[in-house]
């Protein structure tokens, strides 16, 4: 019985081993791409540490905290919490509980992220490239994550780099 069993999972193992990777696993959509293009920009400069201090600041200025800073690697990492509650899903919970439901969870609370990239790019690296993903992840009354989503509306990214403009203008005047 041993030996059975010991041929059917060896057998099992090299079957399994036999898979292939899918070719379009590592295919990026027209979708992401597009993403992509929404949270990038370019500025004309070759000091990554000014873009850097301005997307800091901007961060700042937009109500999130600065959880980790690498400038060698031209990355911010940012958050901040607010409320997640929704008047529909407290009415609907109330209506619940009244017809006997007992306690449904609804949204409390969500952290949003922001993380800036920045990167040297063109011939004589004389333009800085910003790419930045706000990410939203919620919780429920009981602790629970509910979504942990990207956040890509495209007024939010385009709002963003408005004010990074302007802060990388205030940054060069030393204003």
């Amino acid at each position: 019985m041993k030996k059975f069993l010991s041929i059917f999972l060896v057998g099992a193992f090299l079957v399994a081993g036999c898979q292939t990777i899918p070719k379009d696993a590592l295919t990026l959509s027209p979708e992401s791409l597009a993403e992509r293009q929404m949270q990038t920009r370019k500025y004309e400069t070759k000091d990554e540490g000014k873009i850097l201090a301005a997307c800091a600041g901007l961060l700042q200025d937009m109500g999130f905290n600065i959880d980790e800073s690498e400038t060698n690697l031209g990355l911010i990492t940012a958050s901040k919490q607010r409320s997640a509650e929704n008047a529909g899903q407290i009415v609907t919970a109330v209506i619940v509980a009244a017809l006997g439901g007992g306690a449904m969870a609804v949204d409390k609370e969500q952290k949003m992220r922001a993380s800036v990239v920045t990167r040297p790019i063109g011939d004589q690296e004389n333009y800085i490239a910003v790419r930045v993903t706000f990410q939203r992840i919620v919780w429920n009354t009981q602790g629970q994550v509910t979504k942990s989503e990207s956040i890509i509306d495209p007024a939010v990214y385009q709002e963003f780099f408005d004010k990074l403009s302007k802060a990388i203008f205030l940054e060069g005047q030393e204003i």
